[in-house]
């Protein structure tokens, strides 16, 4: 294996901020921040929107996405000339 052309492997934090849940594993991900871990080690911290503990398919509660109002703020923003239309 060629030397210095592969990323650091390190052990990282990822946060997932919609549930407040951290957890530590191994990964190439670059960042800036850091944070202490249970076992008192400072680790480099990733923060993701969803992971598996607020994913709906892994927690099975569903969010509900209001596509009618969407639809309708398109519509309005367009007023009908997609697509050629007049």
């Amino acid at each position: 294996m060629k030397k210095d052309i592969h990323p650091e492997y390190r052990a990282v934090v990822f946060q997932d901020v919609s549930a407040g849940v951290s957890f530590l594993t191994k990964s190439t991900v670059k960042t800036k921040d850091t944070t202490k871990w249970e076992d008192g080690k400072e680790y480099p911290m990733l923060k993701v929107d969803i992971s598996s503990a607020s994913h709906p398919f892994y927690t099975g509660k569903q969010k509900f996405v209001d596509a009618a109002g969407r639809v309708e703020k398109f519509n309005k923003k367009f007023q009908g000339n997609y697509f050629g239309k007049k």
